[in-house]
């Protein structure tokens, strides 16, 4: 909900205890730190084997089918040496996979050809048996090419889609005669294929039996790795202080409500620390703070970007406006119900990460505004309640009356541009600042009045005098340049008329938020349509028709629900980081990332 203050702390001690002072702030883990010298190259690892090797071997592990009993203790644990064989297993296992693959495909293409065992060539007399598969549609110009050709040839097997022809030859005939290409059976017969198949399930087995038995490993590779990383990111701290043999020097970001903390370990370790406002040519990180149930609105906004450290934090409006978004697209309160279930059977599933925690939260909003909207629009997988139902009473939406969900999706963007210029005018720092969003506020105001007003006098008095003030304000006092001769005031001008060449940007975002009513009503009506088609088919004469029309509602829905689901996503969050956005922030920063120990402590 909003940025965290940010202090600059210099922290001083003596050189000797230079290891126990890194250490100890990464113990504290809420300082940002700042290179006072050139960071070391990447490269240096506690361990012999690349910390890179450690992170794969442990996403192996744990992509495993079933995971045996943690080992939590255990003296002779062999860091390197399980990395190496995770490594090793995987490898195995992507050659069995492999294989595995090969023969199954090399098997498909034997089969239609039965079991055959090639002669050796010296009872051929030279001669060599080549073999055609034909589809039914090319049997005729085969034949004729092979009357061409003059080689004997041998029709072995018809089935319902092709031919199967072997032809007897010292070489091989010519591909460009023929109208289909040769069939590669090869010298090995089709049991000895199958033999190898069954060797090869064999293998592949036993090296997922390997990686299962490996899995006992993975706490203990976890907090290896934890321990690992942190020993790396202290060689690199190292690097990043200003040590002159006596003195030494480190610098970082720190949020003020730690300065206590930082304090108490000052004085605890015999330290001296410095804590400095940030000065306006100083980029701090941004740290954003959100509430635990809002926290998803944050993980959204940094999934595109990260909010300047003097800019504000829009996790909160994205949130609830990308929940209206997604509802409003979705547009159907039997698709919110059954994505509500799924969210339910796979709820203590997301519970396992922070992420997931955060996800499932926003997918409760999202689907609850759906679930409202839905029931608004009165549809439900495209049905509309029966008229004298109750149901029907809270309908207050009409997907259909184009005029009225066109009008509904503009007045949703109006108010959403309206508050991101809002914003900005409460946060402007001088006139200049504030007069240009309060104009483009106006505008935005005006248009809407004149749209929703349409045919009324006071419509277009209001709207045109809104407009008016609007653009005069951006073009009279939406420039900083001050005025130091008469020039300036005709420079103020020219920037106020740069000002409002924004004005096509605002028309298209605006219109932009069409999407809203165009996906809607696409979701609605496709929904609709399988609705139709499934009891055309129910009605008709056609044999099996029942389970034909559940067939058609089944895959029909299932496929609009995806649909539904990727466009809500895509425009839901596609309206916030390109239309809101480029109205509400002004920079870009760069996220807040502590010297924190990775390792958790026993």
């Amino acid at each position: 909900m909003s940025i965290v203050p940010l202090a600059r702390v210099t922290v001083v001690g003596l050189s000797a205890d230079k290891d126990n002072l890194i250490d100890g702030l990464q113990q504290l883990g809420c300082v940002h730190l700042i290179p006072l010298a050139a960071p070391p190259e990447e490269g240096t690892f506690v361990t012999a084997r690349p910390i890179e090797d450690a992170r794969q071997a442990l996403r192996y592990l744990n992509d495993v089918r079933r995971r045996r009993h943690q080992t939590r203790v255990d003296a002779d644990f062999d860091f390197d040496r399980l990395i190496a064989e995770a490594l090793a297993t995987r490898q195995r296992q992507r050659e069995a996979e492999d294989r595995l693959l090969a023969l199954e495909t090399r098997l498909r293409e034997l089969e239609p050809w039965g079991d055959v065992a090639l002669p050796d060539l010296d009872q051929l007399g030279g001669q060599r048996l080549w073999f055609y598969r034909v589809p039914h549609p090319k049997a005729k110009p085969f034949r004729e090419a092979l009357a061409n050709l003059e080689v004997p040839f041998q029709l072995l097997y018809a089935s319902p889609r092709h031919l199967y022809f072997a032809l007897i030859a010292s070489s091989e005939p010519d591909p460009e005669a023929l109208p289909v290409p040769r069939s590669h059976v090869g010298s090995e017969p089709t049991a000895v294929v199958r033999r190898q198949l069954d060797a090869a399930r064999t293998d592949l087995e036993e090296v997922e039996a390997d990686h299962e038995a490996l899995s006992r490993w993975i706490f203990l590779l976890s907090r290896h790795l934890a321990r690992a990383e942190d020993s790396q990111a202290r060689v690199q701290a190292s690097g990043m202080t200003q040590d002159d043999g006596t003195l030494l020097q480190l610098q970082g970001w720190l949020p003020r409500r730690e300065l206590v903390r930082l304090d108490a370990f000052a004085q605890q370790h015999g330290l001296a620390f410095l804590a400095e406002t940030p000065e306006p040519k100083d980029a701090p990180p941004t740290l954003l703070s959100n509430p635990v149930t809002l926290t998803g609105g944050q993980d959204l906004v940094t999934f595109y970007e990260t909010p300047g450290y003097r800019d504000w934090d829009p996790s909160i409006v994205v949130f609830f406006s990308f929940a209206l978004f997604f509802a409003m697209i979705l547009a159907d309160a039997g698709y919110a119900l059954v994505l509500a279930v799924l969210v339910g059977l796979f709820w203590k599933g997301m519970g396992r990460s922070p992420g997931g925690r955060h996800f499932r939260i926003v997918a409760v909003v999202g689907l609850s505004f759906a679930l409202l909207y839905g029931v608004l629009a009165g549809s439900y997988f495209g049905i509309e309640p029966p008229a004298a139902s109750p149901l029907a009473r809270l309908k207050l939406l009409n997907l259909n009356d184009y005029d009225e969900m066109m009008k509904v999706s503009l007045v949703v963007g109006c108010l959403h541009l309206l508050l991101a210029n809002g914003i900005v005018a409460i946060r402007g720092p001088g006139v200049a600042a504030r007069a240009k969003p309060i104009g483009w506020m106006a505008v935005i105001l005006a248009g809407l009045v004149v749209y929703l007003g349409a045919g009324t006098a006071w419509a277009g008095n209001v709207g045109v005098g809104l407009g008016a003030g609007g653009l005069l304000t951006i073009l009279l006092l939406s420039s900083e340049r001050p005025i130091a001769h008469p020039a300036d005031l005709i420079l103020r001008l020219v920037d106020g008329l740069g000002s409002l060449t924004n004005i096509s940007k605002l028309f298209g975002d605006v219109m932009s938020y069409l999407r809203l009513f165009a996906l809607g009503l696409a979701s609605a009506s496709l929904a609709v349509t399988f609705n139709q088609l499934a009891a055309q088919i129910y009605h008709s004469d056609v044999p099996l028709g029942l389970p034909i029309a559940i067939l058609i509602l089944l895959l029909g829905h299932g496929i609009n629900l995806v649909l539904a689901i990727i466009s809500g996503f895509v425009h839901g969050l596609r309206l916030n980081f390109i239309e809101f956005f480029n109205w509400s922030l002004s920079e870009e920063g760069y996220p807040f990332q502590p010297f924190v120990k990775k390792e958790p402590v026993s």
